[in-house]
């Protein structure tokens, strides 16, 4: 076969046959009925309140079908996943049942590719993979269903123009997810591409003082060992700062990502002045719009915020993640994985507490108010509905409330 006949980016054309499959998987009768009640609705003494725009975006959408068709198209190959499809458990747990076999990176991130055949199928997640993982699997010859984001290849196609103009990437992102490590390998299309990976908005700072000159910045050495693994080889901060290009993770806070360009920005000018920094630095909009539509939406509701809000995503999932994050600067806010962490028993719920990834799970016993009260509900973009609406009727039945009756078998 030739690169054409076996790397595939735009289905097999079967997405009529695996729809009603994925909608009978994934939709939820409950959330649809919410949402057309203009994303509210009071069962009993619990008002419920949806953002209006959470769940599933066009990219996890997409993903998801193309794994479905893989499936229906190849029934009789061997099919991998490199890493998971998206940051769900459930869906990748669809994944393996359907004898998707899942190949999983070394504490390095690095994926090992041995016991793939040249007669196998692999598929490559939302996320997309590195340009060596890449490389290393088009030499194998094995099929390639691609269903990288859009917006992924958006920023993967900014960060190789900054190489490809001499200026470093430095890239607002977590440097263990595959993501971020797909997107900082573009710029090893180019002999000297370099990036830098920054976290968060302190590790920034500690850039932009080092860009400044500022008394009581990191030395050289101690700015070397801090950005080790978060920078690419040979990577030389007096000479890779002169000349940078800002970019992002599509799922981090899209307000930190233009917070922490703002600040880089300034640490130019400051150390440059603006008729350099208008030269010397580049910020294009690689924000995801999905991210942002679904921030958005929280801080729309967030302008009368609910009693409680339930944030529902996997816990390795940073759009989740960054959603309980902004949820609870405003209101009590608890994120769940799944459906499951809610325990109509007990009447407890389990969920994680903070936006750290190593942040362990909380149990709260006494989470419910005791009189009527406003129950908020979002989900990260890898989330489905029916995860959704699951969760939701476990605290109705907690409260001893549920839907109509015709409208609770609908979603079931």
């Amino acid at each position: 076969m030739t690169i054409e006949q076996t790397y595939f980016r735009k289905g097999f054309g079967l997405k009529d046959e695996v729809r009603p499959l994925i909608e009978s998987e994934y939709h939820s009768a409950l959330v649809e009925e919410i949402r057309a009640r203009g994303y509210q609705a009071r069962y009993g003494d619990v008002t419920v309140r949806l953002a209006e725009e959470f769940g599933f975006c066009y990219g996890v959408d997409r993903a998801v079908d193309y794994a479905y068709e893989t499936r229906r198209k190849f029934p009789e190959k061997t099919v991998y996943l490199v890493g998971e499809i998206i940051h769900n458990p459930h869906v990748n747990q669809r994944m393996r049942e359907m004898d998707i076999r899942f190949l999983y990176p070394d504490s390095k991130g690095r994926f090992e590719f041995s016991e793939v055949e040249p007669a196998d199928v692999v598929i490559l997640p939302a996320f997309g993979v590195t340009i060596e993982a890449f490389e290393e699997l088009r030499k194998i010859g094995c099929v390639l269903v691609d269903t990288t984001c859009g917006s992924v290849l958006l920023v993967w196609k900014r960060v190789e123009g900054y190489a490809k103009d001499g200026f470093t990437s430095v890239i607002h992102g977590k440097f263990k997810h595959e993501e971020s490590r797909a997107t900082a390998s573009q710029v090893r299309k180019h002999p000297n591409g370099r990036y830098l990976m920054v976290r968060d908005m302190d590790e920034a700072e500690l850039v932009c003082d080092y860009i400044a000159g500022r008394p009581g910045k990191l030395s050289r050495e101690d700015f070397l060992e801090r950005f080790r693994e978060k920078s690419s080889d040979g990577f030389d901060p007096d000479r890779d700062l002169e000349r940078f290009g800002v970019a992002n993770q599509t799922t981090m806070l899209a307000s930190d990502s233009l917070a922490i360009g703002q600040r880089l920005e300034a640490a130019l000018i400051e150390a440059r002045g603006p008729a350099y920094a208008a030269e010397n630095y580049r910020s294009f909009g690689t924000i995801c719009s999905a991210t942002q539509e679904r921030q958005d939406a929280v801080v729309k509701m967030m302008e009368n915020p609910p009693d409680i809000m339930i944030v529902i995503g996997g816990y390795n999932s940073s759009n989740t993640n960054h959603l309980a994050h902004l949820c609870r600067s405003y209101t009590k806010t608890f994120h769940i994985q799944d459906s499951l962490c809610i325990d109509v028993e007990t009447g407890e719920i389990r969920h994680k507490p903070e936006l750290a990834a190593e942040a362990p799970e909380r149990t709260e016993t006494e989470w419910l108010p005791e009189g009527p009260f406003q129950l908020g509900l979002t989900a990260g973009a890898s989330t489905p509905n029916n995860k959704i609406g699951e969760a939701l009727l476990r605290v109705l039945e907690i409260r001893g409330t549920a839907p109509e009756p015709s409208t609770l078998a609908q979603s079931e």
